[in-house]
């Protein structure tokens, strides 16, 4: 299994969840998928550490993406 840490920057808010995939899927593929997902649906939900978050598609600002196990990863616990 795969790791894969998104980032999601809001309009007033930063929210980080961990998404768990199978081994032989890419980071490209993967954000594809997160992409895909998000345009189909008007609201997302993300499973952050503080609980689960619903959040409108249209506040997303900016997506960041990281495979966990990549060495030159950097966190920013909010």
């Amino acid at each position: 299994m795969k790791e894969f840490v998104v980032c999601y920057t809001l309009e007033d808010d930063i929210k980080q969840e961990r998404i768990l995939k199978e081994s032989d899927i890419s980071k490209e593929e993967f954000i594809q998928e997160l992409v895909e997902k998000i345009d189909k649906q008007r609201y997302i939900l993300a499973k952050c550490d503080q609980g689960d978050y619903w959040i409108n598609r249209s506040l997303i600002r900016y997506i960041r993406v990281h495979e966990k196990n990549c060495p030159n990863m950097d966190f920013i616990k909010r």
